[in-house]
Order: C-alpha cells, then structure tokens, then sequence
C-alpha cells in the first residue's frame, strides 16, 4: 500500500517526508513499547504509535520501518522531525486512535506479518 493511500485512509497529514507519497508499505504495526517495534514491526511497514519521542524515530530508524504515523493527533516536537528528516523517514499525523487506524488500514487491505494487524 502506497503512503498516499494510507494518508487518504487515515485522513492524515504529512508532516515529514511528502515526497515519499508514492513509496509503498508491506505491513503495519501499532506499538507504544519500544520492545515491541524491535520485535514485531517488519522492515518496510508503517507504525502506528502515540508515543511522541525521539526514541521512537530511533527504534524505527534500526527496525527499518517505512513510515511512522503518529495517533490521537500527537504533534511531534521540531528535534523529533529533524531526527526523522535527518533519516529520510516519513512522518504523518492522524487524530484517529490507534485503534481506529488499525482497523480501518487493516479493513483497507493492509496487515501485519502473520497476516493479523
């Protein structure tokens, strides 16, 4: 899935990284726990967390992950966005819950590793 679709599914914005708009996604994943990113977000996926820190654009940057949408409308700080900037990692922003997005990305088509979200 593109992450122009996941924009229009998510009624998301671009905060970091638009001109990634065409660069497609495998999978997606939800976590708050750096732990669980490490062990259960796929290279090339989108995360879904609410966790508004550098340490989640770190923990994405060494887990490869695609693209981070940060929920509930969290705005990240100017460090965080140079942070993903710095490492070419798009960034959107979605004032659905985590568990509204799962859901209506996984009603899109889009899935984890084993097939769940």
């Amino acid at each position: 899935m593109k992450l122009s679709e996941i924009k229009e599914i998510l009624n998301a914005e671009f905060v970091v990284g638009e001109e990634h708009m065409d660069r497609t996604v495998f999978g997606g994943g939800g976590a708050d726990l750096m732990d669980d990113i490490l062990s259960a977000v796929a290279k090339g996926s989108v995360l879904l967390t609410g966790l508004n820190s550098e340490q989640v654009i770190r923990t994405a940057k060494i887990a490869e992950v695609g693209a981070v949408v940060f929920v509930r409308g969290k705005k990240p700080n100017n460090s965080i966005l140079e942070l993903a900037r710095s490492y070419d990692l798009p960034i959107l922003i979605t004032s659905y819950s985590m568990f509204v997005a799962s859901g209506r990305l996984y009603m899109n088509g889009l899935r984890g590793l084993d097939g769940s979200w």
